[in-house]
């Protein structure tokens, strides 16, 4: 480990933007603030960090991080202690400029921090205190802001950070205690768990004080789901805390119908997935401390802690977490039991997963050329989407004897192959609930049917300009008692006609590294076709 204190800042930003690329914990802020005469910036509840906003804009973070100094060795990270590389930190105040100064030529619009831990935990979040503080209130930026969390700092410090960021997260970093034991042994699944916990009960002590409910908004669609897993509070499966609950699929029905995966297994224990915290994890006291005796010259001297009662918001947009999936042994099943339980416990509002980039070598670790996970990954984001928005279960999509994703299938179509006894459905009766269960059928495309199924019939033509996928969605629907071709209701016929469709897009999604960019330059090796090649083409001479 070599510590430059020589790099320019363009060196630095460099280094620490490169090693920051590995964190994927961060989406659209979810919080809206206007922006104020005398102050720089406003924050919207739109996409960021290189997404597209709901009017079309795309949007975009500085993502770096503070340090790549580390005092862990964690096996699976670039920046572990035991990497031979060139180590820098950001001062608080090379972080402000380079922020203000991104955001004034246009270049982003607001601010991803994470850090290496630099000496312990909480000497790392008082130096991202000090540049959050400073952000704030010397350069009066007030645009988003998402900060991550270290595991093990002061919880007072944490309570602080939290009334200057927008979102706040935790990196879960890998799903169960024996995985994290062998891969990160510096860490515990108890101390990460700590300020998931805190943050989640100061998030619900500004709500009430405000007057709205203790749980983060979600989408308006899902009011009308009366077995999202964010109403399932009393009865869950809570891989968490390691209690299982009793709730039956049979039991919940709508007044629109039952719920279509009414016959799916309840779940079994899954001890692997198991994470227990420990009688230790009380609710943080919310009084701001004046941090006698801390180490750091920065919190001491230089910043004033902010007072509770003052009028700023409490991570406004909520707190995510991130997970590593491919570097250990755990299954699609278990991971999303975690998920869910996080949801339901911690009341998150998203989920993330890092397909695992070999970087180390370790006998622990997978081989370096072993290729990232990212189709498992994806269709982990689209079971996920499944979980918040659609009414399903973990237990509903995966059981212990199937306890993995078809790759070739997208989750939704996978569930529904195996549920052909509910299907097909019809448009005109079907309620809101059942039409999320159809493949090619979303939130958007199942509300418009019921909107315009009250003034007219719907046939196919209709469904198509209503946003309906028919390529997936004809083997499951009728219109009026039929279907849009002869279809027979058999899983192996409509497993191939499926997997025939989506045979382009995963390929490229689990072969990435085939790709490259053409030259006009570049034969490829390709030949010429002889003049008789094409006569020979038409005539079926081949």
């Amino acid at each position: 480990m070599y510590l430059s204190s020589s790099l320019t800042l363009e060196e630095k930003l460099k280094i620490l933007s490169d090693a920051a690329k590995y964190d994927v914990a961060c989406t659209s802020s979810g919080s809206d603030r206007r922006g104020e005469k005398g102050s720089l910036g406003n924050s919207v509840a739109a996409g960021i960090c290189h997404s597209f906003a709901s009017d079309g804009r795309c949007i975009s973070l500085l993502k770096i991080l503070l340090s790549n100094e580390c005092i862990y060795d964690c096996k699976y990270c670039l920046n572990r202690r035991s990497n031979d590389k060139v180590r820098t930190t950001f001062t608080p105040e090379e972080i402000c400029s380079l922020t203000v100064e991104f955001y004034k030529r246009n270049y982003i619009e607001g601010l991803f921090l994470s850090s290496g831990v630099v000496k312990n935990p909480t000497y790392t979040m008082e130096l991202m205190y000090r540049s959050l503080y400073l952000l704030r209130t010397q350069y009066h930026f007030r645009g988003y802001i998402h900060a991550k969390a270290v595991p093990g700092a002061a919880p007072e410090i944490i309570e602080q950070i939290g009334y200057l960021a927008d979102r706040m997260s935790v990196n879960m970093e890998l799903p169960t205690r024996e995985s994290l034991h062998a891969l990160a042994p510096g860490k515990s699944h108890e101390n990460i768990l700590k300020p998931i916990q805190q943050i989640q009960h100061g998030i619900t002590d500004y709500r009430l004080s405000i007057g709205k409910s203790a749980q983060m908004e979600r989408s308006s669609a899902n009011r009308y789901l009366s077995n999202s897993i964010f109403k399932d509070k009393k009865e869950k499966q809570d891989t968490i805390t390691g209690t299982f609950g009793s709730r039956s699929l049979t039991d919940s029905q709508t007044a629109a119908g039952p719920r279509p995966h009414s016959l799916t297994k309840k779940a079994e224990t899954a001890t692997s997935a198991v994470i227990r915290p420990s009688a230790s994890m009380t609710r943080p006291v919310t009084t701001p401390s004046s941090f006698v005796g801390s180490p750091s010259y920065y919190f001491r001297q230089d910043a004033p802690s902010l007072p509770a009662s003052q009028s700023r918001s409490f991570v406004p947009a909520g707190q995510s977490t991130q997970m590593i999936i491919g570097a250990t042994p755990e299954n699609d099943y278990q991971l999303l039991q975690v998920t869910q339980s996080l949801y339901q416990q911690f009341d998150l509002k998203r989920v993330f997963f890092s397909a695992y980039v070999p970087l180390n070598e370790d006998s622990n670790l997978p081989s370096l050329d072993t290729a990232p996970p990212l189709l498992r990954e994806h269709r982990l984001y689209q079971a996920d989407w499944l979980l918040r928005f659609y009414g399903f279960h973990a237990e509903d999509l995966l059981d212990p004897g199937r306890p993995n994703f078809n790759i070739l299938l997208d989750p939704k179509c996978d569930w529904a192959l195996r549920h052909l006894e509910l299907f097909p459905i019809e448009i005109q009766t079907a309620s809101y609930e059942d039409l999320l269960k159809v493949p090619g059928l979303g939130n958007k495309s199942a509300y418009r049917i019921v909107q315009a199924r009250r003034t007219t019939r719907l046939d196919f033509p209709a469904l198509k300009k209503l946003g309906v996928v028919l390529k997936r969605a004809q083997y499951f629907i009728t219109c009026s008692g039929k279907m849009l071709y002869r279809t027979p209701i058999e899983e192996d016929f409509i497993t191939r006609q499926l997997t025939s469709t989506d045979q382009k897009t995963t390929w490229s999604l689990d072969h990435p590294q085939t790709y490259r960019q053409l030259s006009l330059f570049d034969d490829l090796n390709l030949t010429t076709p002889a003049p008789e090649d094409p006569l020979k083409t038409l005539s079926g001479q081949l």
